[in-house]
């Protein structure tokens, strides 16, 4: 069991910056890989980046590419979104997630998944 905890989120101006943290407890996430999904009313919850714990390999989608980064950090066993450029369409709940079977992008190929956190940029 893995356990996930977001936080970071808040309201922004579009141009600024947030970073959400996605803490693991429990199990570790050892060789997963963690994605960041959010949810928009009314849409789809949505692939955002991903990074494999092990080799740190990521993966970003085109709506954010060169303005949102993953990292994490094995001694807090948290990994982070530094999103930078925020647009008001970024708005959204955005949530942490671990252990997929399946392809990375699809949310729903994923078991473990935080309560989410808001991020609202306004015009």
């Amino acid at each position: 069991q893995v356990h996930l905890v977001e936080s970071g989120g808040g309201l922004v101006q579009a141009g600024g910056s947030l970073r959400l943290s996605c803490a693991a407890s429990g199990r570790t996430f050892s060789s997963y890989v963690i994605a960041w999904f959010r949810q928009a009313p009314g849409k789809e919850r949505e692939f955002v980046a991903s990074i494999s714990w092990g080799y740190g390999n990521t993966a970003y989608a085109d709506s954010v590419k060169g303005r949102f980064t993953v990292s994490r950090d094995y001694a807090e066993n948290t990994v982070y979104l530094q999103m930078n450029s925020l647009k008001p369409e970024d708005t959204a709940v955005y949530y942490c997630a671990t252990d997929n079977r399946g392809n990375y992008y699809l949310w729903t190929a994923y078991r473990y998944w935080g309560q989410g956190t808001q991020v609202t940029v306004s015009s």
